[in-house]
């Protein structure tokens, strides 16, 4: 009688996803790679598309070439609403997908808490639709600063705002910074690029609060050393087309990005086990979910808070437990 092969099914082709294919694509497996874009996206390196720096082909790999010598695995282009734990069925699109083991790696978006409508006045960073149109909207900020001859609208159009000195919040305000210092210095005529006004602003006493404290200043001392201008310790109350308001303060600009904070996939929520406030999938220490040991949730979607330092670990893969599945199929 011929040996059935267990399926495999990763949802996800970010960096969680791609590495446990690859980690399986010498097994015995059947595997079954679904994301809802062909490509995938090296995050990172989101801002440098957003300030022009990068073109977007330059962080998209395909999913299809980077898994195309993997004699088990198929790719499939579907977005997933849901997936059913007790029957084993994942729920895409018009396609139901039946797995004996499960990787969820679907990772995050932005989050307005509580403030939906923000969205399109502040664009988030996570895909490459939001880096093309930060990158729009900065480099139009300075076309437009450069025809106004309004003096507040000029100043508008050449302040930008980032909301969420987090990574991302600190590398959006440093690249901003460059490029009017340096990159753009030169090409206008009736502005001067290197006037321009970014501003960081973050919630906590300071931009990388969970960063070791050398980490922090040398961020800090950097941004300074760029002209951006860091408030800490206080928060976006509302954002308009005119501007955002922080506290009593209100300050008006074109260009808003966000930064501020993450929800994890609504997917997570389908499994039926308890999540955090963020919508992360509270995991076991093997990254299982309670009551199905065949389900791994991993990376940004992963929360898991160590015993020891009762703090959140950071969303990354466990090699452990990929290759406990591969023992424990004796692959």
């Amino acid at each position: 009688v011929p040996c059935v092969m267990p399926r495999v099914v990763i949802i996800g082709a970010g960096f969680g996803g791609l590495e446990a294919a690859k980690k399986l694509v010498s097994a015995k497996v059947q595997l079954t790679v679904i994301d809802r874009t062909n490509y995938h996206l090296f995050q990172p390196l989101l801002y440098q598309v957003a300030t022009a720096a990068l073109s977007p082909a330059d962080i998209a790999a395909p999913v299809r070439g980077v898994l195309e010598d993997c004699p088990n695995c198929e790719v499939v282009l579907a977005e997933v609403q849901s997936v059913d734990v007790e029957n084993r069925i994942v729920n895409a699109s018009d396609l139901r997908i039946h797995y004996d083991y499960l990787i969820l790696a679907t990772g995050s978006r932005h989050s307005y808490f509580g403030h939906p409508e923000w969205e399109k006045l502040a664009p988030g960073l996570k895909s490459l639709e939001d880096a093309i149109e930060i990158r729009r909207r900065i480099l139009m900020s300075f076309e437009y600063a450069e025809k106004v001859t309004e003096p507040k609208g000029r100043v508008a159009a050449m302040t930008f705002v980032i909301v969420g000195g987090g990574p991302t919040g600190v590398e959006m305000a440093g690249a901003i910074a460059e490029i009017a210092r340096y990159t753009l210095a030169r090409d206008f005529r009736h502005i001067d690029p290197s006037s321009a006004r970014i501003i960081l602003i973050e919630g906590e006493p300071m931009v990388l609060a969970t960063f070791p404290e050398d980490l922090r200043l040398s961020a800090t001392k950097q941004l300074h050393d760029l002209g951006v201008e860091i408030r800490t310790g206080v928060r976006v109350t509302d954002v308009t087309e005119e501007g955002v308001r922080v506290g009593d303060d209100f300050i008006p600009c074109r260009v808003k990005i966000w930064a501020a904070g993450n929800d994890a996939s609504y997917v997570g929520k389908s499994l039926g086990v308890p999540v955090d406030r963020a919508g992360r999938v509270i995991v076991q220490d093997d990254l299982t979910i309670p009551g199905h040991s065949e389900v791994q949730v991993i990376g940004d979607l992963a929360a898991f808070t160590d015993e020891r330092t009762r703090k959140l670990l950071p969303g990354v893969r466990s090699e452990e437990h990929t290759s406990e599945l591969q023992s424990h199929h004796d692959l």
